[in-house]
C-alpha cells in the first residue's frame, strides 16, 4: 500500500472535495482505498457520513474515530488501537473517521518530536501514531492506496501525519495566497524529512515497532477551482497560472531550471473545473459530482457535466498511478495516450 497525502499552507482550495472525489474515483477503478481524515476539521468525514451516523461515532462512548484510536496513548494507559475502527464506504473504501477533538494533540505531538532526538521510546510512539494507524488499518482493510486529508497548516499534527505519506500531492489555486502557500510547502517538506531522517538515527534499540521512511516525495500539483470562460482560465487569473511552473520547481523541488508553460508541465497533474452546478446535487445525493443520475436531478447540460466531471477525475486517479509506479521504478505503459494528456491538460 502506497500512501498519498493532499496538502498545501492555504485552505479554500477544494482540498477536501478532491480526496472525497478521488477515492470514489480509485474505487470505481477497482482499487480498495483507506481515506485517512487527519484533519481536525474533520470536513472529509462529513462529506462521507450523515450527521446521525458522525453523532454516534463521535459518542464519548462510542469514539470509532482516530482521535478515539489513539487516545490510549495520549491518556498514557496503553497504545493505540491495535485494530483501528474502519468506517465501510462503499465495496472498497474505508474511512478512518475524523474528529474535531483530534486538535487537543498538537501540544503533546510537538513536544514529543523534539525527544525523539534523546531516545525516547514514548515520544516515537507518539510521533507515529498517524502511520501505525494508516498500518492497523491496511492490515484489516487490504487497500492498494491511502489518501490522507490534512490541513492547511504547518504544525505538529501536519508533520506527524506527513511522516506517514510516501507521497504528497499539492492542491492550488491560481491566487496569490496559493503561491505562497506553495512556497512554505516546499522548504517545510525538505525540513520535516531531514529533520525525520536524524530522528530515525535515535530510534531505540528495543522498540518494536515499525517507523515510517518519512519520504514525503512530491507527485505534482494540480490547479483547483479556476474560473472558466470559453473552457479557459479568465483572463484575471493568467498572471499566476504563469507563475506556478517556475514556483513549484524552485519551492518544491530546490530547481532553478527554466518552466515550461502549465500546459505542458509535467508535474502538472490535472486542472480541475469548480463544477457548481453539480456540486448541491451531489451533496443532497450523498455521492461524486461524476455518479449523478437524471434521478438525482442531473438533467440536460448537467449530464453532460457529469460525464466531462467523470473524465477528468478518470484522467487525474489515472495520472497519480502512473506517477507512483514511475516514482518506484516501474516500467509499463502510460495508461493515457500523451495526447490525451496534452489535450486534458489544455482543458
Amino acid at each position: 500500500m502506497k500512501t498519498v497525502a493532499f496538502f498545501n499552507n492555504k485552505g479554500g482550495v477544494g482540498k477536501t472535495s478532491l480526496v472525497y472525489h478521488l477515492a470514489w474515483m480509485f474505487s470505481e477503478l477497482n482499487y480498495r482505498v483507506v481515506v485517512a481524515d487527519f484533519d481536525p476539521q474533520a470536513n472529509l468525514s462529513g462529506m462521507f457520513l450523515n450527521e446521525g451516523r458522525l453523532e454516534q461515532l463521535w459518542e464519548e462512548a462510542n469514539r470509532k474515530t482516530v482521535d478515539g484510536d489513539m487516545a490510549p496513548l495520549f491518556r498514557g494507559t496503553g497504545d493505540i488501537a491495535a485494530h483501528p475502527h474502519i468506517e465501510k464506504i462503499g465495496e472498497r473504501i474505508g474511512l478512518l473517521v475524523g474528529n474535531l477533538a483530534l486538535s487537543n494533540r498538537e501540544g503533546e505531538l510537538s513536544e514529543r518530536w523534539s525527544k525523539c532526538l534523546d531516545g525516547e521510546e514514548r515520544a516515537f510512539r507518539v510521533t507515529t501514531v498517524f502511520a501505525r494507524l494508516v498500518n492497523g488499518a491496511n492490515e484489516t482493510f487490504k487497500a492498494d492506496l491511502a489518501l490522507i486529508d490534512v490541513g492547511p497548516n504547518l504544525g505538529a499534527i501536519n508533520r506527524a501525519a506527513l511522516i506517514a505519506c510516501d507521497y504528497v500531492v499539492i492542491p492550488l489555486a491560481p491566487d496569490l495566497f496559493s503561491l505562497h502557500g506553495l512556497g512554505n510547502v516546499g522548504p517545510t517538506l525538505r525540513d520535516w524529512r531531514k529533520a525525520w531522517e536524524k530522528r530515525i538515527e535515535e530510534k531505540p534499540e528495543d522498540l518494536d515497532i515499525d517507523l515510517p521512511s518519512g519520504a514525503m516525495q512530491p507527485l505534482g500539483y494540480i490547479v483547483m477551482r479556476h474560473s472558466v470562460r470559453l473552457d479557459r482560465p479568465v483572463q484575471a487569473f493568467q498572471r499566476w497560472i504563469k507563475k506556478i511552473p517556475a514556483e513549484y520547481r524552485r519551492a518544491v523541488l530546490k530547481q532553478n531550471d527554466p518552466a515550461p508553460p502549465l500546459e505542458s508541465d509535467e508535474h502538472l497533474l490535472a486542472q480541475l473545473k469548480d463544477y457548481r452546478s453539480l456540486m448541491p446535487l451531489a451533496q443532497e445525493a450523498n455521492k461524486p459530482m461524476f455518479l449523478l443520475k437524471p434521478a438525482d436531478g442531473a438533467f440536460g447540460a448537467r449530464m453532460k457535466a457529469v460525464g466531462d466531471c467523470y473524465r477528468d477525475f478518470r484522467f487525474l486517479a489515472q495520472k497519480i498511478i502512473y506517477g507512483i509506479d514511475r516514482a518506484e521504478g516501474k516500467r509499463g505503459r502510460h495508461p493515457i495516450h500523451r495526447r490525451t494528456i496534452q489535450r486534458q491538460a489544455e482543458r
